[in-house]
């Protein structure tokens, strides 16, 4: 890609707000490939910020923005020595998901947990300790070229034919030729624009209280479960998720492998609230430690734990907007729409959008023309996405309250997993021989934009039993158990999941894929999967994405 134009004092040809990780991603990814960024935030790095987990699809989105547009250092994440080496010492590892069935007052049920743990050779998944993850990808957009003003707050935004100013609280004002308003839900755009949906727009409900501890115990050290019933993975080496009616508490520990030196463990409530509202007369604290006081594990994970920074206690967490792009200005990532953090989506999410706009940007900052029109692809993922994670979480919290329906909706989530990295995969190996830029563009021509697996109507269909028979339950016209049991008939007989992992037995608690399981599910897709997902399996792609014996 081309040089697009230079910067003259106070004129830039994008000016993106916030600069967290989209912000930093896309400045950098701009800035590297000869556009001039201006970075504002009202705040200052190092700080700290919530989206610490990430998956094997959000690195495989990080290693397209790395290869892509030749920011080599995004692809520090994509493993967790490549944190370690080129960030330090902070992260966490990350090598399953786990989720654990809790009742008030009762030991969990060793047989409702679950883990599941996607293969890759290449990509090794982490916690991020945002500040230190931040920090970096901030300088990085520097070094790149961006010029950056923090603790900055914007005060006022002009848009007109020509561009748009941003004018600071000090009166200083900032002229450039498009605007990116990556700065959250206080949105400065979708403030002025009046563009957030009304309650309505959305399904799912939660509000949310978090902070960072120490001394959380492991999860394993907690439990009275025998050894027989243990995962292959400890629960301490990955995300867990403690669910309970309609809530689940996430523990994100940064201090589980030898080589971290962060004594720091992410904790957090995430619940409806309608189901429990916010008290006026407890501290965040306090009305943290009286949910835990109701489940005999969590009390001992958490006898001993202290926080070591402020509470955070939101009211409802979701909101999206009527329209993520206009002349001359996008709304990115979480200032679009937000739904929950289940699942660590988040920053997948993030990354998606930052691929499908960044090479759109730039063309249009080449051509001169900034018609809504040509971003439109954008304003359809966002919308796709905030729209299909909306479906996914508020199925997941219906289902919590039993463990037969969570098993299932489990799997349809899994489901998409393993296919979603592999069809990544795919297409960056044929961009990598090729240097081709047809080939990303072609992997956007997708026919559900925005869903967990967009080529695969199968899969689709499957998603949407799911939400039919949680919806119903919702609405108190099912029995749980009974679509629970209803739905896993109709995950094992679909033919979006693949077969040999254990994701079609109900009883197959731990996924956890060994070489000649995988080599089976490379054989069956292979000869018997649908057409649509047979590429999946083409050599030397599958080879690279699964342990080496499975080839």
């Amino acid at each position: 890609m081309t040089s697009v134009s230079s910067r003259v004092d106070g004129n830039f040809d994008v000016i993106v707000l916030g600069s967290g990780i989209a912000g930093s991603v896309l400045g950098a990814v701009l800035a590297r490939n000869g556009a001039s960024v201006l970075l504002l935030d009202a705040g200052v790095h190092p700080r700290f910020a919530v989206g610490e987990s990430t998956t094997l699809y959000t690195l495989n989105v990080f290693r397209i923005l790395a290869k892509r547009y030749d920011v080599p250092e995004i692809e520090a994440f994509c493993s967790f020595e490549g944190c370690l080496d080129a960030i330090g010492s902070s992260f966490g590892t990350k090598r399953h998901f786990g989720f654990m069935l809790h009742t008030e007052g009762a030991e969990p049920d060793p047989r409702e947990v679950n883990q599941f743990s996607p293969p890759s050779a290449q990509l090794q998944t982490s916690h991020l300790h945002r500040q230190d993850s931040d920090s970096y990808l901030f300088h990085t957009a520097i070094s790149y070229g961006c010029t950056a003003r923090q603790a900055f707050r914007v005060v006022e935004t002009e848009l007109d034919d020509d561009g748009v100013t941003v004018v600071g609280h000090t009166g200083e004002r900032y002229r450039g030729r498009y605007l990116v308003d990556g700065s959250g839900f206080r949105s400065p755009i979708a403030g002025k624009l009046g563009l957030r949906a009304g309650p309505e727009a959305l399904k799912h409900h939660s509000r949310s209280l978090f902070t960072h501890m120490v001394n959380v115990r492991p999860t394993d050290e907690c439990l009275r479960m025998p050894a027989a019933e243990m995962p292959p993975i400890p629960w301490v080496q990955g995300t867990m998720h403690h669910i309970i009616d309609r809530g689940w508490f996430w523990i994100i520990p940064f201090n589980n492998e030898p080589r971290s030196k962060n004594p720091l463990v992410s904790i957090g409530l995430t619940f409806d609230e309608r189901r429990y509202p916010k008290p006026a007369d407890l501290s965040p604290e306090e009305e943290f430690r009286g949910y835990v006081a109701r489940y005999p594990v969590l009390e001992r994970i958490f006898a001993d734990a202290r926080t070591v920074r402020p509470w955070v206690s939101t009211d409802r967490l979701q909101y999206t907007s009527t329209q993520t792009i206009g002349p001359r200005w996008c709304l990115l990532s979480h200032a679009a729409g937000f739904i929950d953090p289940l699942y660590s989506r988040g920053l997948t999410n993030t990354g998606e959008v930052i691929n499908s706009l960044a090479w759109r940007l730039l063309a249009a900052l080449k051509d001169d023309d900034f018609s809504t029109e040509r971003f439109q692809y954008v304003d359809d993922l966002q919308k796709g996405l905030i729209k299909y994670n909306d479906e996914l979480v508020n199925a997941s919290f219906v289902s919590f309250s039993n463990y037969e329906l969570w098993n299932a909706v489990y799997r349809v989530w899994g489901a998409a997993e393993i296919p979603i990295n592999l069809r990544f995969g795919q297409y960056l190996d044929r961009y990598l021989d090729s240097r081709d830029e047809r080939v990303l563009i072609e992997m956007e021509e997708v026919p559900f934009l925005g869903h967990l697996l967009p080529d695969n109507p199968d899969y689709v269909r499957l998603f949407d039993e799911m939400v039919r028979l949680t919806d119903a339950v919702d609405r108190g016209e099912l029995d749980a158990g009974v679509a629970g049991r209803e739905l896993m008939a109709t995950v094992s007989a679909s033919p979006a999941v693949v077969r040999s992992v254990g994701l079609d037995d109900r009883d197959e608690r731990f996924i956890y894929p060994q070489p000649e399981q995988l080599a089976q599910m490379v054989r069956q897709l292979a000869a018997t999967g649908p057409e649509h997902m047979r590429y999946l399996t083409r050599r030397p792609r599958f080879a690279q994405v699964l342990p080496k014996a499975a080839g």
